[in-house]
């Protein structure tokens, strides 16, 4: 079963989107705060990790840089409400596979999770 990490600062998303995608047969784990995604991503390994962009304190360009400095082989799916070219572009060039706006359809998103975790 492919595990997923959901790091987003609001608490009530992170849990809806958890039981869908568990329904939809993944492992879910999820962190709303910067301390705990920080704990999960050091002490799991995952498969997929869907990040928000703009959270207060650590914000998603602060995660891509830890990822890509610890070593995360982890598919990175950013999903945020503030979508830019120049955002999208900067979460490419540090490491995010996919870059999705909110508000999405589900079934988008599952479709992307399963396009990243196909083999190269």
């Amino acid at each position: 079963m492919d595990s997923i990490l959901i790091i987003d600062d609001d608490i009530l998303l992170c849990k809806a989107l958890a039981e869908e995608l568990h329904f939809h047969g993944f492992t879910v784990t999820y962190a709303s705060n910067p301390d705990k995604a920080i704990a999960d991503i050091e002490q799991h390994s995952f498969d997929v990790i869907l990040l928000d962009l703009m959270m207060p304190g650590k914000d998603g360009f602060y995660f891509l840089r830890l990822f890509k400095e610890k070593g995360i082989n982890a598919k990175v799916i950013v999903l945020t409400a503030y979508s830019t070219i120049d955002t999208a572009l900067e979460a490419a060039k540090l490491g995010a596979n996919e870059f999705i706006a909110k508000p999405y359809e589900i079934e988008d998103l599952i479709l992307s999770i399963k396009k990243v975790l196909q083999p190269a």
